[in-house]
């Protein structure tokens, strides 16, 4: 029999223990809310939000679906949220390409373009906290809450989340659902009735924020069977064995594409749309995409993402401009932007999941959606940032946790460290989380050398270049070469093109964007090369002194 005092500690120490956590997980969202937050506050637009802004605003006035049809709407009506009572003004009249209604909303209208920015920013913030928490309760599922614990700080503290989490764009939304969609599968296990359909709803709402998820079908009908068969197996709940599994999988579907049509829907009811004359045609395979039960927009939008994928793209990586995809650029760029310490206990967490048998059963849902998605966007066309595979630093995180699992002293204090470490490398590149690569390639201040475009100069920083050149240089000549979709003079920048006109005018401060200076022509080239570097903008932008 136990003693009362006995029961009594123990029963109190039950209660600090979970206040504890508890109060771990507030901290490191409050860390993550303060990181993004100011991210947001600073960032002038990246060269994406503009046209998310925009589009989210005709959904709102003129309920259309003409504009940024390559993208579903629920990513965007979550950003227009923060918009709804904004009194955001547009001209009904106006009749442009989606670039200049971005920029006509942000810029031509008489609205506040940092309010509004700001505004479309937090939805996606909020969002980001959200998956925060699903990262730490699916961690803790697998491995209890110190487990937990050490993979929501690997999630606070990634600078990749960070960074895009605290823009007006679909990256880390649609990476977010899918996350979701698995975590509410392995709870399906114990609990289907429950949470296959919520399950249903998270995948839905991941395919109608951005059509990369459809790479994860697959992947999301394999769990569905897993988590049934496990439930059939342990008494959970009585499925035939043959038409149980396949009922789920339907069940899921049928959710899954009903969130879609409601996101069409909740734009415009009426759900006019007219296929775009000049709407590329699709073969062999790709017809299937025609097959999709989504609405006629959505089925449309996967042809002109292919119409992207078969464009020729640009990229850069190690020093090397190219032309066309290397299959190896999202894995090396990852190397490159996540931190080290969250890399090496990643993937020790990873091979921990792999090897214990008691961890195993978690392996396909940790590591085959991340191990899918990747191969997947390895396979596409566009080498422009590791924002293509952001849910690799979350499902990262999640794994984890397995070296905490082992229940070992070593373990935790290896644990411990390695976030230790990341944390401090992600507060270090505080608030440049955009250009962050981690220490043993230089740290933020070197990536340009290495990675180009939303790796670092997504045009972010040109409210901070206005700021320095304004401090540093006032009354100076400044020729501009900026590669973003904000406008300069909206900040007060006066600056003119050099390369329009005779080399031998172009003096005073040059500003290039570092995106731009990789992928310069002969033209650029030998203006920078004729010209000394001085200072540097936010890691992305430099300016030269010329002659």
């Amino acid at each position: 029999m136990d003693r009362p005092g006995r029961t009594f500690g123990s029963s109190w120490l039950r209660r600090h223990r979970r206040w504890a956590f508890a109060l771990v997980v507030v901290a490191l969202l409050a860390e993550m809310a303060v990181a993004m937050l100011t991210t947001a506050v600073e960032q002038t637009p990246t060269i994406d939000e503009p046209v998310y802004v925009g589009t989210t605003v005709v959904y709102q006035q003129q309920h259309s679906l003409r504009y940024n049809p390559e993208h579903p709407p629920l990513g965007k009506l979550i950003i227009g949220t923060g918009l709804a009572f904004a009194g955001v003004h547009l001209d009904p009249a106006f009749v442009g390409d989606q670039s200049q209604l971005g920029r006509q909303v942000l810029y031509e209208s008489g609205n506040d373009p940092a309010r509004l920015l700001l505004l479309a920013r937090l939805p996606v913030i909020v969002l980001t906290l959200l998956f925060g928490l699903v990262v730490f309760l699916f961690a803790r599922d697998l491995t209890g809450p110190v487990g937990g614990s050490a993979a929501l700080a690997l999630y606070a503290f990634s600078p990749d989340v960070i960074a895009n989490g605290s823009l007006a764009t679909l990256d880390v939304p649609v990476a977010g659902f899918v996350l979701t969609s698995v975590w509410l599968l392995w709870r399906a296990r114990r609990r289907p009735v429950r949470y296959l359909p919520l399950a249903g709803l998270a995948f839905g709402a991941a395919l109608a924020t951005k059509m990369s998820a459809l790479a994860a079908i697959p992947v999301v009908v394999l769990l569905v069977v897993l988590s049934v068969r496990h439930a059939r197996r342990t008494g959970v709940f009585d499925f035939h064995r043959v038409f149980g599994p396949l009922v789920a999988v339907a069940g899921v579907a049928l959710i899954a594409i009903a969130v879609v049509w409601i996101s069409y829907l909740a734009v415009d009811p009426r759900l006019r749309w007219e296929t775009p004359p000049d709407l590329p045609a699709v073969h062999g395979l790709r017809t299937l995409a025609d097959w999709l039960p989504f609405p006629a927009p959505y089925r449309d939008g996967v042809h002109l993402q292919f119409a992207f994928e078969d464009q020729v793209w640009g990229g850069f990586l190690f020093g090397t401009h190219y032309f066309g995809p290397l299959w190896y650029y999202l894995p090396v760029a990852l190397l490159v932007k996540t931190p080290l310490g969250a890399l090496a206990l990643g993937l020790a967490g990873a091979v921990v999941l792999v090897a214990v048998p008691r961890l195993r059963p978690a392996a396909p849902y940790v590591l085959v959606p991340a191990a899918v998605l990747l191969s997947a966007a390895m396979t596409g066309s566009r080498d422009l940032g590791v924002r293509y595979a952001v849910f690799v630093p979350m499902f990262l995180a999640v794994a984890a946790a397995g070296v905490v699992a082992l229940r070992r002293r070593w373990a935790y204090v290896a644990a411990a460290a390695l976030v230790g470490f990341a944390a401090v490398s992600s507060l270090r590149t505080f608030p440049y989380y955009l250009p962050y690569s981690n220490e043993a390639f230089g740290g933020p201040a070197e990536t340009h050398l290495r990675l180009h475009d939303s790796n670092v100069d997504w045009g972010q920083d040109l409210g901070r270049l206005a700021d320095r050149l304004g401090q540093r240089y006032p009354g100076e000549r400044i020729w501009l070469v900026y590669k973003g979709s904000g406008v300069p003079s909206a900040y007060g920048i006066d600056a003119a093109d050099p390369l329009t006109v005779a080399p031998e005018r172009v003096r005073g401060l040059l500003v290039v964007s570092d995106s731009a200076a990789v992928k310069a022509d002969d033209r650029l080239r030998a203006l920078i090369g004729g010209s000394t570097p001085i200072d540097e903008v936010g890691h992305s932008i430099t300016i030269y002194r010329r002659p």
